[in-house]
């Protein structure tokens, strides 16, 4: 298993890095709390972003409000973002779920995600969405399945989960489908 999550270098060619957006370096404290209703279009805009990045079906605005809004409401789960209404920098979306074969329920995280121009920041957003999602589980007495599903920077993902919370149980294999969306999805929409 360690031998699949080998830490491998990829190094980006001298133009391929110019092409980079530069974003100045985060300083200050990030600040978790949990997501309210009315940052409903906050969450949104972000689940566009972690789309664009990371999607491997068409984005369905509509459905993502759906599972949302119960947990902006604290029904059957939670969402812990960072930053005001309007400009949210990071976020967690944690449900109650079961495994089909058992009724003790276990939270999940469904999404997490933190800004391109917040992700070089002092002071991790990441950092404080794992906490987040560790704190929470703690509060309600039951695990947390937490993974990552990505092919863009996987091994730095795997390592970064494993430093918080140990050896990874599984892989997850995709046949069929390819991460990251071929469609752009306009974040003003």
């Amino acid at each position: 298993m360690d031998e699949m999550f080998k830490k491998q270098r990829v190094r980006l060619s001298k133009s391929a890095r110019k092409r980079m957006p530069k974003y100045e370096r985060v300083t200050t404290e990030p600040l978790v709390r949990v997501a309210q209703p009315e940052d409903e279009d906050g969450v949104i805009t972000l689940a566009k972003l972690m789309h664009q990045e990371i999607g491997m079906f068409e984005f369905n605005e509509a459905k993502v409000r759906h599972n949302v809004r119960p947990l902006l409401h604290k029904h059957g789960g939670i969402i812990g973002v960072v930053g005001p209404k309007g400009n949210l920098e990071a976020m967690t979306a944690l449900r109650i779920a079961t495994n089909f074969y058992s009724d003790t329920p276990f939270l999940e995280e469904s999404a997490v995600f933190v800004r391109p121009e917040y992700r070089n920041a002092t002071v991790s957003r990441l950092h404080k969405m794992i906490e987040f999602a560790k704190n929470t589980a703690d509060g309600l007495e039951m695990p947390l399945m937490i993974g990552v599903l990505s092919n863009h920077r996987t091994n730095a993902k795997v390592e970064l989960y494993q430093k918080h919370f140990g050896t990874p149980i599984g892989a997850f294999f995709v046949y069929g489908a390819k991460n990251a969306s071929p469609n752009e999805v306009d974040v003003n929409t």
